[in-house]
């Protein structure tokens, strides 16, 4: 009589377990359908729309012409259909982009967009940000090849804000005063043992060594420590020993050793929301009781339109697959705060962000066809169809940068606690 009502009893529970995940899915279709509805009741037709002045089609893109002859053009339609050679910008794309896009195109969401939310965010957000599936996402993006990415970060090698005090002025000196900066605003000083995480091609771990500090940079992308061994190795006697990069996974350092301050520009977007709390409380523990965090993100405004949803999509796809946590800064800071960090200071640079972004496009405009010491040109070597996705990347991000869609925040915290001395912050003005 006891094993037939616990059996009764499980029946029961699966039962509920089921039509719990039911209601789910069908609340997570409906909730689907509405977006695409709304998004493209809001982006209405508005009349016979000419875009053939802006745009010209291929032999390839026929099928495109009869479809969206005289209509506004989905984005996404768009985007593809550029991709593919079927149709070509007349002019500059940046500039088609600043003053025409509400104009020929409209925000909304489409069949592959759908496709790409439940396939490329939403599952891979509440089911992966494995150490394996986050090293196959960053060499997917970050080991195409160095020579790619110097044909526009220039000199520098950062992919990330630079601060310009003009806006003519060299995206070299920009990025070198951020990192100055970045420095400052945690104090950095000879004999700090400091940590990179996401380091990137190792601007920043160099810029602290020559400054003293013993830093330890991490990325896992090998193209990128291979290029930051380079740069040591020309450096030479200069920072010797002090600046140390790897490829390694942030859950793989150890968790017995601390450093007075660590550093994490742009990186934390690709942790994933799900893991988010728990990469923060690791921050936590491997910084010194005294020890500052330097914690530059990229974020998206919470009052978000159909274009930044759509814009985000194309990131999510294209250019930075697995980086979901791109959350507004209340979501950030909470998130320190929850951790036991007090939050020093919050900047936001997103202006500057539209600004770098923006030369990094007018870089790869002039750089993509030029040949260099023998060696192919980035358009030779990698094809058309990438040089495309980062035409419309760079263009299409410094307006959203602009337009405040996404912006990037400089944040400074510590530990909050009795024991950490609050007075290192009296007279410091970065």
């Amino acid at each position: 009589m006891k094993a037939e009502t616990n059996f009764w009893f499980i029946v029961l529970i699966l039962y509920y377990l089921i039509l719990i995940a039911l209601i789910a899915v069908v609340l997570v279709i409906g909730w689907a359908l509405y977006m695409v509805f709304t998004s493209w009741k809001q982006s209405g037709d508005e009349g016979s729309v000419d875009w053939s002045k802006y745009l010209v089609v291929t032999e390839k893109g026929k099928d495109f012409e009869r479809e969206f002859a005289n209509k506004k053009i989905p984005m996404e339609t768009f985007i593809e259909a550029y991709f593919a050679e079927k149709v070509n910008v007349k002019g500059d794309l940046y500039d088609l982009l600043k003053n025409h896009r509400n104009e020929i195109f409209r925000f909304s969401i489409t069949q592959q967009n759908a496709k790409d939310f439940f396939m490329k965010v939403l599952l891979p957000g509440l089911f992966t940000h494995t150490k394996g599936t986050d090293f196959d996402a960053v060499s997917t993006t970050y080991n195409i090849g160095n020579d790619f990415y110097a044909s526009f970060l220039g000199e520098t090698m950062l992919y990330s804000c630079a601060l310009f005090d003009k806006e003519d002025e060299s995206l070299e000196d920009a990025q070198n005063r951020k990192l100055e900066l970045i420095a400052n605003k945690i104090q950095v000083k000879a004999g700090d043992k400091h940590l990179d995480i996401g380091c990137g091609w190792g601007g920043l771990a160099i810029h602290c060594a020559k400054k003293g500090t013993k830093t330890e940079g991490i990325s896992l992308s090998q193209e990128q420590v291979n290029w930051g061994h380079a740069s040591i190795k020309k450096l030479g006697d200069e920072i010797k020993g002090t600046c140390k990069l790897e490829v390694r996974d942030y859950r793989d350092l150890p968790a017995n050793v601390k450093y007075n301050k660590i550093s994490c520009v742009e990186m934390a977007e690709h942790v994933g929301i799900k893991n988010y709390q728990a990469f923060i409380k690791q921050l936590y523990s491997l910084l010194d009781d005294q020890g500052h965090l330097y914690f530059q993100i990229a974020g998206l405004r919470p009052s978000w339109t159909y274009e930044d949803l759509v814009w985000g999509l194309f990131m999510g796809k294209y250019i930075f697959p697995g980086a979901d946590a791109s959350c507004p800064i209340n979501w950030v800071t909470n998130q320190l705060e929850r951790a036991g960090f007090e939050v020093h200071s919050v900047e936001n640079v997103g202006f500057h962000y539209s600004l770098t972004i923006k030369k990094w496009y007018e870089n790869f405009l002039r750089n993509k066809d030029e040949s260099h010491e023998g060696q192919p040109s980035v358009r030779s070597k990698y094809g058309e169809r990438l040089c495309r996705i980062w035409l419309v990347f760079l263009a299409w991000s410094s307006l959203i940068a602009g337009q405040g869609t996404s912006t990037a925040y400089q944040i400074v915290a510590h530990k909050n606690t009795n024991s950490y001395n609050r007075s290192t912050w009296v007279g410091h003005r970065p």
